[in-house]
């Protein structure tokens, strides 16, 4: 089993900088951001790499002598997106990343299914969490049908390039538990397409990774640790919230791309984003581990820091020091 960061959180540095990071950590795994959501800021040559021998090979140059490989790539967007644009520039992303990873000697993509609007035309995806209304059927068989045949190419083109692509089980996608996953892969008969198991939106949907890594066995290709924390207000308003503020043009906001913004997080959230062990602690990290290396011995497990009380380094402090605990609680021998 193999123990690293994914990069998002230190693209305020440059690679070179960031992989001594990872290395003071004790960890050997970078997972590298190379579109969707955000942009490639540690790969920013990813045509030249796709065509130049010399290009790829000084970019994996960078990792020589430093004890950090790259532990897969991450592009995570929404390549179903009912607006064109959108779709068009994170559904290239996909392919592009898969090709990539073909090209630097990657066998994992991280993305997500993404998820359509709900009829042909529409401006906006739809996501369906509750059909009990026969129309919204019909808006997942709409949904489907614009997933599969994508799903579909992505399927062949991963098998020619010996990837496969993990899909984060992330809300708002239609892809987005063990069902829904399993319905991907029959409906579209993929070999190459499975899961990437973040538990952090699992926690939230009151699911229990533990219990997912072992329902889905060997579709579980790769996996990050990233935990939550469910707060008190959660038993009155429950965890589907939705009291987001629009930040203004002049505020700090991060971009999703074609005039879409993250909003601000609520102020008396139902949950939060938190680094490992404030959620949950070691013990369960420690089962969680042990599963996912049930299921495969050379898993690679990226944290991803999204705790906003803690610094960049201090968030990547805190949840090593409790995986590689974990690790070692679990009896995992970490390469």
């Amino acid at each position: 089993m193999k123990l690293g960061v994914y990069n998002a959180i230190l693209h305020d540095r440059s690679l070179p900088e960031a992989i001594k990071v990872i290395s003071d950590l004790g960890l050997t795994g970078l997972e590298l951001n190379t579109g969707g959501f955000l942009p490639p800021v540690h790969v920013p040559n990813i045509d030249q790499i796709l065509t130049s021998d010399a290009a790829r090979d000084d970019f994996l140059g960078v990792f020589e002598g430093t004890g950090v490989e790259i532990a897969g790539l991450n592009c995570n967007g929404n390549p179903l997106h009912a607006s064109e644009p959108i779709r068009r520039q994170h559904s290239g992303d996909v392919r592009r990343s898969i090709e990539l990873a073909g090209r630097l000697g990657q066998t994992r993509v991280v993305t997500m299914s993404g998820l359509p609007g709900s009829e042909p035309g529409a401006r906006y995806p739809n996501w369906i969490v509750n059909a009990w209304n026969s129309a919204h059927l019909d808006v997942l068989e709409y949904q489907w049908s614009v997933a599969v045949p994508f799903w579909q190419e992505m399927d062949l083109i991963a098998n020619e390039h010996g990837v496969k692509v993990a899909l984060e089980l992330h809300p708002q996608n239609l892809v987005f538990n063990p069902a829904s996953m399993r319905e991907l892969i029959e409906r579209a008969g993929t070999t190459n397409i499975g899961v990437e198991l973040d538990a952090s939106h699992l926690f939230w949907q009151h699911m229990d990774p533990v219990e997912v890594v072992k329902n889905l066995g060997s579709i579980v290709v790769h996996a990050a640790a990233k935990d939550v924390r469910i707060n008190p207000i959660a038993a009155i308003e429950g965890v589907l919230d939705n009291s987001f503020r629009r930040l203004r043009e002049d505020e700090n906001r991060t971009s999703l791309g074609e005039g879409e913004w993250v909003n601000e997080w609520p102020k008396n959230s139902a949950w939060d984003f938190v680094a490992l062990g404030r959620g949950h602690d070691t013990a369960y990290w420690a089962k969680f581990l042990k599963a996912l290396y049930d299921v495969d011995p050379n898993m690679m497990v990226n944290i991803e820091h999204e705790d906003v009380s803690l610094g960049r380094i201090e968030g990547l402090e805190v949840a090593s020091a409790v995986l590689q605990d974990a690790a070692d609680i679990a009896g995992i021998t970490l390469e």
